[in-house]
């Protein structure tokens, strides 16, 4: 006979112990609902931003490839020291000159302040003179710069003139011409900063005093400051 305290013992669980379920108030998921509302919308802002960045950003590209402005083309077409060839030469020394200014932009007109002109040999400023009033240069368009130095204008003395015939020899007298001016670009009604430029011709004339023919039409290079 069985001890009834050795009778198996069988576990039993009362109805009370249920999972716990928990439940979200109306303004909670109100919340969460107002949270993904938000989130889709900033995403959605910058978006939209980010596609009309990079919209304008190749707007610009373009603009830039198509109006992007090409420096002033300078060409030297003559250059000469007529008295050169003259033993006394000095005293009615003058040189003159022609240089071609051109506009190879389609669509950019170019302002130009007044023009100076500068002689230099081997580094020695030789002569100096304002060329032109301020003008206004259309797109495609050349102008033509010829002016003479001369009298006050030439600052060649005795010395220098005596270097000039020794070069004169040996058949070869090296310059350069230095052409300045300050510079605006112009796009319909906008206006770039000024520039100032730079163009720099280097020239030799031969024992005649007329330019070489390897100098004719000869491009100067120019640059900016």
């Amino acid at each position: 006979m069985l001890d009834p305290n050795q009778l198996p013992i069988h576990s039993t669980r009362s109805p009370d112990h249920q999972p716990v379920r928990r439940h979200h108030s109306s303004h909670y998921y109100a919340h969460r609902v107002q949270e993904s509302l938000a989130t889709r919308l900033s995403k959605m802002i910058c978006s939209v931003f980010l596609t009309l960045l990079l919209l304008l950003g190749i707007i610009t590209f373009v603009l830039w490839l198509s109006l992007r402005p090409h420096r002033p083309r300078f060409h030297v077409q003559q250059f000469s020291i007529p008295s050169l060839s003259q033993a006394s030469g000095f005293e009615n020394a003058e040189i003159t000159f022609n240089v071609t200014v051109r506009n190879a932009n389609q669509h950019i007109g170019v302002y130009f302040d007044a023009m100076e002109a500068t002689v230099y040999y081997r580094d020695q400023k030789v002569g100096s003179k304002t060329l032109l009033f301020p003008f206004y240069q259309q797109p495609k368009n050349t102008t033509i710069i010829a002016d003479v130095l001369s009298g006050a204008t030439i600052l060649v003395d005795s010395q220098q003139w005596k270097e000039f015939m020794n070069d004169r020899q040996l058949g070869t007298v090296p310059f350069r011409l230095d052409v300045t001016s300050t510079i605006r670009f112009k796009v319909s009604t906008w206006l770039s900063k000024h520039h100032r430029m730079h163009a720099t011709c280097d020239v030799s004339v031969g024992s005649d005093g007329l330019i070489l023919a390897s100098d004719k039409d000869k491009r100067c290079p120019v640059y900016f400051t």
